[in-house]
């Protein structure tokens, strides 16, 4: 047998579909670990063999070594006790039963089946059962054996059968020992067991699983563990988010009083450009005091000189007020004099009091704006 068709049969007897195939995976990898932790970690690994013979029966504990007699017994035992509770130890005790008889005591039948059929295999079985054995499916335990997957596909497969009365006579005989089996199996005359279990799923007898609460409590300390660790992670999460959040608002902040610190320093440079370009684009306070200190009359006495943006006034007390106009026109660093409003007489002084306005010219170049120049512009032609 190829390690294809060797793995097809382990396939086909553990079970059909994804079942079977987690079945094969878990005694395949069982087989890796030490017989020891392979006893623990594996369920159904030993079992406890009936084997009837004669007069008596055997009790034989299957493990990896091999079954070895543990007892034996009288036979017929009382239906009503299980001396098994007397004669074994409590771990013997807790193992599934199974019950071995020869092949003699049923039949075995070889067929050739359909690949198909592998996924339903005891279904098939059952409908063979009247074609290939004197007796009806009611009537019999059953199973199958695969023994090889042909090179067409199709399954060489062996039949099984335990009459029912054999069965339930033997069951008698054994008495109260044979409640609770876990399966039947058919031994050769070499004393090699079938590997095959004709008592129907539904009358099987569920193993005693000694560790299945301490399964059930590691599995809840795993369950619990990985909550604790899933919400540790989550409180780790946001403990840096709000890390994150906090640094992010500090930073902001900073940036905010950056972003401050730049308009402010723009309007501060803004506003001196605005006030140089305005000091560039209009005579200086100097020469605008100069060239009326050039122009005024004599008797003109000033109270208050002011430049307003692009106005110049100028209020004072002169004995030729009605001719300032004439005197400050023509001048390069204001256009267009005129007196505002009504000229008033000063009672103490009997000068009139005069307010008179013009606006400032341009910046004016440099030869036009010296001394010379400026004396120059202010002398009649």
């Amino acid at each position: 047998m190829s390690a294809q068709q060797a793995r097809g049969a382990l396939l086909a007897q553990s079970g059909s579909g994804l079942r079977g195939l987690l079945t094969w995976w878990g005694h395949s990898l069982a087989a890796w670990l030490p017989a020891s932790l392979r006893r623990i970690v594996v369920a159904g690994d030993e079992r406890l063999w009936l084997q009837p013979q004669g007069d008596d029966v055997r009790l034989l504990l299957q493990g990896d070594a091999g079954p070895r007699e543990l007892a034996s017994l009288p036979l017929p035992l009382p239906a009503g006790s299980d001396p098994l509770q007397r004669v074994l130890h409590e771990r013997a005790r807790d193992l599934p039963r199974w019950l071995q008889l020869p092949d003699t005591a049923g039949l075995r039948r070889s067929l050739v089946l359909p690949a198909a059929a592998r996924e339903r295999l005891r279904e098939v079985l059952s409908f063979e059962i009247e074609r290939q054995t004197p007796f009806a499916a009611t009537d019999v335990l059953f199973a199958g054996r695969l023994l090889q997957i042909r090179d067409d596909g199709q399954l060489h497969v062996e039949l099984v059968v335990l009459p029912r009365t054999q069965f339930e006579a033997t069951c008698a005989r054994l008495g109260g020992m044979a409640q609770g089996l876990a399966g039947v199996d058919l031994i050769t005359s070499n004393g090699q067991p079938l590997g095959v279990n004709v008592l129907p799923p539904a009358s099987r007898g569920k193993q005693h699983d000694s560790w299945r609460w301490w399964n059930l409590g590691l599995a809840a300390v795993a369950l619990l563990a990985i909550v604790l660790g899933m919400a540790q992670l989550l409180d780790n999460r946001r403990a840096a988010a709000a890390t994150l959040k906090t640094q992010m608002q500090a930073r902001e902040t900073q940036a905010r009083a950056i972003s401050s610190e730049r308009q402010r320093l723009l309007d501060t440079v803004e506003g001196e450009t605005y006030l140089r370009a305005q000091r560039n684009d209009r005579p200086p306070v100097v020469e605008v005091m100069q060239a009326l200190a050039q122009r005024l009359p004599d008797g003109t006495y000033l109270e208050k000189l002011s430049i307003d943006g692009d106005q110049l006034n100028v209020i004072g007390l002169s004995s030729q007020a009605a001719a300032l106009v004439g005197k400050l026109e023509g001048a390069p660093q204001w256009t267009t004099p005129a007196l505002s409003g009504a000229l008033q007489q000063d009672p103490r002084t009997r000068m009139d009091r005069f307010t008179l306005v013009a606006q400032l010219a341009g910046k004016l170049p440099a030869a036009a704006s010296s001394p010379a120049a400026t004396s120059t512009a202010g002398e009649p032609r």
